[in-house]
């Protein structure tokens, strides 16, 4: 992205999506930028206390490489990690990159069903993560490889050798296997080609109000495991050649959350809309940011405002979802309709079937692949080119788009459709309440009633 700031048409424009016949994402993560640059910043909330720089990422990341390959990891393989923020989880996702095996990252905060669903689902070779994790995983059956990282990494390492030639993956070979929500239905798992992390870039890039400026460093409270943690944040910061501060916690605490940014220096931030609620509730130090976003649900026009308040700057929401990510959002690059999700971001072609976003398949790097072994669900997500995303939107004449719900929660009632976020969203003004659900319950005369 350009460094001066250009119109909407202007960046539409412009964008051409250009892709090598090879691509990698650990190479393009790793081994592109000067050794000595600082890469991930661990900090415990009041200081930074390790520096990782990009030398030590691409090394560590080679011999991990190599020690996959001892214990039979081979391209196409799956490997898991449970792995909280810190350097190790980067590391393990770019050797598994350079191997060509395909990355599934899971969340240490997943039950024994949330785990052995994804387990028996992924059927992963190697399970990478913290001891108490892996106990778990071992209590399911697993007879795979187990790899503590705090205990069995580092002697593996050492013993392996710095050198490793990447596989010649090109934009579409599988790297990732990135599970849904499952919040309307069985979780799914979303496999992405190489081309996921470019397909990423142009709504990092302006919902970070062209990033990378001097003096980025960036960090989010949310998973690492998350399609949100990782490639919102982590790894296009990374192929930036920006720092990514790492903070374990085994849960988010705002004032904590306020202490993280102003202690560890922290510019720019992806902060879940849940997260900012909290943090709007709580006395945290003053801090300034040079850039807010926040994605996975609605933020609302209150809370936008606060931040506007707080931070200093414009929070710029966007939409995607795990199939297809960062598609819609804001940027300080046009004007912001509080309460609007934003516009479509340069690379990707929208529009609205019966009310709900569709994104076209062809030529947009950011789309999945396929649900990994189900045809039949991938079939039923992309109909006739499009990924039909399940979500509900308007469009005003200008192309921002306001999210209205989900096909499969919309309220029905005498013959009109309501979204349950605006009245969610009117319900949270009242200073007396924190937090509002709405659902559609039977009813003889309407159908359904709020």
């Amino acid at each position: 992205m350009s460094e001066a700031p250009l119109s909407y048409d202007k960046l539409r424009s412009l964008h051409r999506w250009s892709l090598p016949e090879r691509v990698n994402i650990g190479v393009e993560i790793a081994d592109r930028h000067l050794r000595s640059k600082p890469a991930i910043l661990v900090t415990d909330g009041r200081e930074i206390t390790r520096t990782i720089t990009f030398g030590e990422l691409s090394e560590a990341s080679n011999r991990l490489a190599n020690v996959l390959v001892a214990k039979g990891v081979e391209a196409g393989d799956r490997v898991a990690l449970i792995l909280s923020q810190r350097p190790e989880t980067a590391i393990v996702h770019i050797a598994i990159y350079k191997l060509g095996a395909i990355a599934v990252p899971l969340s240490g905060a997943f039950g024994s069903d949330a785990l052995g669903m994804r387990l028996r689902g992924s059927d992963p070779s190697v399970v990478l993560g913290e001891r108490e994790s892996l106990e778990r995983v071992a209590a399911l059956g697993f007879d795979g490889v187990l790899i503590d990282v705090d205990h069995d990494l580092e002697p593996l390492l050492a013993a392996a050798s710095p050198d490793f030639t990447a596989a010649p993956t090109t934009p579409d070979t599988p790297a990732l296997l990135v599970y849904t929500s499952g919040t309307t239905g069985p979780p799914k798992g979303a496999l992405h080609g190489h081309r996921v992390l470019a397909g990423h870039m142009p709504g990092f890039e302006l919902s970070h109000d062209f990033f990378p400026q001097p003096g980025d460093r960036i960090w989010t409270p949310a998973d690492w495991a998350w399609i949100g943690g990782l490639y919102d944040v982590v790894m296009p910061a990374l192929a930036h050649g920006v720092p990514v501060v790492a903070f374990r916690t085994p849960r988010f605490d705002p004032e904590q959350g306020f202490d993280v940014i102003a202690n560890a220096g922290i510019r720019n931030v992806f902060m879940p809309a849940t997260a900012l609620r909290m943090m709007r509730r709580s006395d945290g130090v003053p801090v300034a940011l040079r850039t807010i976003a926040s994605g996975g649900e609605t933020v609302g026009e209150e809370t936008a405002a606060w931040c506007r308040e707080r931070f200093g700057v414009r929070l710029n929401e966007f939409y995607g979802q795990t199939e297809a990510n960062l598609l819609i959002g804001n940027s300080a690059a046009w004007p912001e309709r509080p309460g609007w999700m934003g516009r479509a971001y340069p690379g990707h072609e929208l529009r609205l079937v019966d009310g709900e976003i569709a994104v076209k398949v062809e030529g947009d790097p950011v789309v999945f692949l396929g649900y990994w072994r189900d045809e039949v669900a991938t079939a039923a997500k992309v109909r006739d080119g499009w990924l039909h995303t399940g979500d509900l939107a308007e469009v005003d004449e200008e192309g921002n788009y306001r999210s209205v719900g989900r096909t499969d929660d919309l309220i029905s009632s005498a013959g009109h459709r309501i979204g349950p976020g605006e009245i969610e969203e009117c319900l949270i003004r009242h200073p007396a309440v924190a937090i509002a659900a709405a659902i559609g319950v039977p009813d003889d005369v309407r159908g359904e009633v709020v």
